[in-house]
């Protein structure tokens, strides 16, 4: 088994086809960005895919970046508004591959979401989430 939650020791040593339970609310919160943290939930280096709770405070932003892969997002709290729409707190969107925009978030926000591969920042080049290349067999 590829996939893990970083850095939660509660995982230790299961057996690769046991049910990984995580107690998100007792996980540390990551700054990510100004006004923005997260928690990373699932990560897979080998498959490029990750799932991460978010939480900004009002008036954070998402800079403008492209995805490498689809993301799918699911608003717990707040919204997230952006010039094609505006995904409200109980509402869910997911960009395609190669889609680009910025998300400007007035009211703060809580949402989950899940990419396949990475966003890359426009201005800067940077990949989120970054993912290790996998480990030759031995």
């Amino acid at each position: 088994m590829a996939g893990l939650t970083p850095n939660y020791p509660a995982h230790n040593g299961l057996a690769p086809e046991v049910s990984r339970f995580v107690d998100v609310e007792g996980m540390e919160w990551t700054d990510f960005a100004p006004g923005m943290k997260l928690k990373c939930l699932y990560k897979d280096d080998a498959k490029k895919e990750s799932v991460y709770l978010f939480w900004a405070q009002p008036g954070a932003m998402i800079p403008e970046h492209l995805h490498t892969g689809a993301e799918f997002t699911f608003v717990l709290e707040g919204s997230m508004n952006e010039v094609e729409g505006n995904c409200t707190a109980g509402n869910f969107v997911w960009r395609p591959y190669h889609s680009k925009h910025t998300v400007q978030l007035p009211n703060g926000a809580k949402f989950l979401t899940f990419f396949q591969g990475s966003a890359q920042r426009t201005a800067t080049g940077n990949l989120f989430p970054n993912y290790d290349a996998p480990k030759a067999a031995e």
